[in-house]
């Protein structure tokens, strides 16, 4: 195949009208907010994923499946890479991974210069935190709520570099932003080199005010380093909005991508900063690229990406964004202040999306999972950490009111029996 033609085949193909007519009318007659309660058209949209039938799917917030129509195009994609093979990869590889950049950047709201498709929101973060120039003595502020795989790479950097490493506590359910900007401001002294931090908390689903932070905390002259893992493609936002250094999110959560999908931002003039954990000098010290030396990787991936933000945008982010914390609230409010149930997510909607934590007095998690499971057939994840017992309930756009009404009353019930 020639190369143009492939370019054609693979790269470009829309994914057509994702919507039915009456969809299309739903989407104009509805605003977003109304919108979200509309189960005669989500439960069109569910028609468009393969959803489990043997247990109700609570746990979308690990890994979501992708919708049918990408996950076709996906395979094609996998084969037509596999029939060009090396031809594929020497040829048309760094243009279409271009191309998809781009068009990520443009849904970050940011330049293309300044974003790097990597696997995960590990990766990302990873690669900023062992990239700074530690020295013995430096500080870096994160919380206790923070993702645990971040939170191991600090402690080593700790034990490699012999930075410090300062842990705050985020109040579960604050009573204003300032109460919990003032919890990173008390941690922060003079040798605070670096400042984490949660767009979306992912064992609570509490979305903190990370504009604020940054804000307080580059008037100490410190970066921030903001986890969108679950944020992105969730939330309805522009990265550069926020004024932080480094953003870093996975795509295979709330964009829907395959896995192995997720993007590093890096702030414009915070590149040259960084060093690259791999080496390559190819790039220049000042070019995000440097820090993308990816090696040979499964690309078809990447190309999957188009067709997942094809899908995103269809729906629109603000229809996803109240869609999912309408859903979220449908079943907390129905449990919350019930006796020895235990909510772990903030009360106030605005400061939540799509992911609550519930747990039960005297219950411990793992068991709450394992009885939700077993006997009711609702599949959760345990969480029992930094004050947190209980499970992390996770809906997606095509959960049904039916499957969270089965989820309150097995909450209802194994908590008064």
């Amino acid at each position: 195949m020639h190369k143009r033609e492939f370019l054609r085949a693979v790269g470009t193909a829309s994914l057509g009208l994702f919507f039915t007519p009456g969809q299309v009318a739903a989407l104009s007659r509805w605003s977003p907010a109304e919108l979200a309660a509309r189960e005669d058209f989500w439960s069109e949209l569910r028609a468009t994923y393969v959803v489990p039938t043997e247990f109700i799917h609570l746990e979308h917030g690990y890994y979501s499946m992708q919708s049918q129509p990408v996950l076709e195009r996906y395979v094609g994609h996998i084969r037509a890479v596999n029939a060009l093979s090396s031809r594929y990869m020497r040829t048309v590889q760094a243009p279409n991974k271009a191309r998809v950049q781009a068009r990520l950047a443009a849904l970050a709201g940011c330049t293309s210069n300044d974003l790097i498709i990597t696997r995960n929101t590990t990766e990302s973060l990873d690669t900023v935190i062992s990239g700074f120039d530690w020295k013995p003595g430096d500080e870096a502020v994160m919380s206790v709520h923070d993702y645990g795989a971040m939170l191991d790479q600090f402690a080593l950097m700790g034990r490699r570099w012999g930075i410090l490493n300062r842990r705050v506590t985020v109040p579960i359910d604050p009573r204003s932003d300032d109460e919990v900007v003032q919890v990173y401001a008390n941690a922060i002294t003079p040798r605070t080199k670096l400042l984490m931090v949660c767009h979306q908390i992912n064992i609570t689903g509490q979305v903190l005010p990370v504009r604020k932070i940054c804000d307080m905390a580059h008037a100490h002259g410190v970066p921030v380093m903001v986890d969108g893992a679950h944020a992105f493609a969730q939330l309805d936002f522009r990265i550069p909005e926020l004024d932080c250094d480094f953003y870093g999110a996975s795509l295979h959560k709330w964009l829907g991508t395959p896995l192995g999908a997720g993007i590093l931002y890096v702030k414009p003039g915070r590149v040259e900063q960084l060093w690259p954990l791999y080496g390559d000098e190819g790039f220049a010290k000042d070019d995000i690229r440097k820090l993308n030396h990816t090696g040979t990787h499964p690309v078809h991936t990447d190309l999957a990406i188009e067709d997942a933000i094809a899908v995103h945008e269809a729906i629109g982010i603000r229809r996803k964004q109240e869609r999912l914390r309408w859903l979220q609230q449908y079943w907390t409010t129905k449990v919350r202040g019930t006796p020895r149930v235990q909510l772990f997510t903030p009360s106030d909607p605005a400061r939540t999306g799509a992911i609550a934590n519930v747990g039960i007095e005297g219950m411990p998690p793992g068991e709450l999972a394992t009885v939700l499971m077993d006997r009711y057939r609702i599949f959760t994840v345990a969480i029992d950490t930094a004050g947190v017992t209980g499970v992390r309930v996770t809906p997606q756009l095509f959960t049904t009111t039916a499957e969270l009404d089965a989820l309150v009353r097995a909450i209802t019930e194994l908590a008064r029996h």
